[in-house]
């Protein structure tokens, strides 16, 4: 019987991810997809500290601002529309108080610091070539904060502009941290705005750019979630309704993917035991108030207990916290 579907199964990494491997990540919201899972599942993760960064430009500036050890001050924000902002961050950090943007921007980049010093392995998804270039300060920001379009200069990155400047920034990564490696990913989420050729266009673009990094960096890997979105799952079902976005289904097949690619058996098996406690934490009784309800409270401190002696590496306080109340 023919085969009526083109498969994509990525070659297992050398490179495992484990509960003792402290990673970042940085990029599109597809980063926040994969990160904030493992985070989830209580791996040492640090992610997106900036916000969501579409573009490559937006992603070194910020692994720029890590490794200079540079903190925001008053000079560094704006204002417009009642909110005070960094255009180096998304709109979760503007606030209408000035101190209160700062010490939100501050404290979210320290510990990213921090967590960079220790940091195994560095995951980056690049979402679009596009970039907005703010006409009064001369620089590409990450999020136009909602100010008129006509403020702004819109271009699409070459290849050799991403390539040139992001081998300049491995190479700093590489002397702050030797042990590091990166995983490089093109978010499968498409960018409509300018139709189906420039998207194309855009993507081809990022691929190429990370393609020639790889090829003299030795620490870069290339996850394709790109292509499983694209050849693997090519079908309306996976998308959103919005036609754009992958739906739940295709993330967890995506993730479903990466854990194949980065996880050791044992790491699995350790994914699997947190699932059914936060799916047990999830759970919401019709009455919490009966005696069979406290029965399997009890029960969950109990595995909760057993799988923090078993693995001491796991912080899972707040769920024993939880079933405690």
């Amino acid at each position: 019987m023919k085969n009526f579907r083109t498969t994509i199964q990525p070659e297992p990494s050398k490179n495992k991810i484990t509960y003792q491997t402290p990673g970042l990540f940085l990029g599109s919201c597809f980063t926040e997809n994969i990160g904030n899972r493992l985070k989830e599942l209580k791996f040492p993760v640090n992610v997106n500290a900036f916000g969501v960064l579409y573009n490559p430009v937006s992603v070194r500036h910020g692994l720029e601002i890590l490794l200079d050890h540079r903190n925001f001050n008053e000079n560094d924000l704006s204002f417009f529309n009642d909110q005070w902002f960094s255009f180096y961050h998304d709109t979760e950090f503007s606030d209408t108080d000035k101190q209160a943007c700062l010490e939100k921007i501050n404290g979210t980049v320290n510990l990213a610091r921090k967590h960079l010093q220790n940091t195994k392995y560095l995951v980056i998804t690049f979402g679009t070539a596009w970039v907005y270039e703010y006409i009064k300060f001369g620089k590409v920001v990450s999020n136009c904060q909602k100010i008129p379009a006509k403020e702004f200069r819109r271009f699409k990155l070459g290849v050799e502009d991403i390539f040139v400047n992001w081998a300049k920034l491995i190479n700093r990564l590489e002397e702050f941290n030797s042990d590091l490696k990166i995983i490089f990913t093109v978010s499968p989420v498409r960018h409509w705005k300018d139709g189906a050729v420039e998207n194309q266009l855009s993507k081809s673009t990022l691929l190429l750019a990370i393609h020639q990094l790889k090829k003299i960096f030795d620490n870069i890997e290339y996850f394709p979630a790109y292509e499983i979105m694209m050849d693997d799952l090519r079908d309306y079902r996976f998308y959103a309704d919005d036609m754009l976005h992958p739906s739940k289904l295709a993330v967890d097949y995506i993730w479903e993917q990466f854990s194949k690619t980065y996880f050791e058996k044992d790491t699995i098996e350790i994914t699997s035991e947190i699932e059914k406690i936060l799916l047990a934490k999830n759970h919401r009784p019709f009455n919490p108030n009966t005696d069979s309800h406290r029965k399997f409270r009890e029960n969950q401190l109990k595995k909760i207990r057993e799988l923090s002696e078993k693995y001491d590496f796991v912080d899972l306080s707040n769920e024993l916290d939880f079933f405690k109340a």
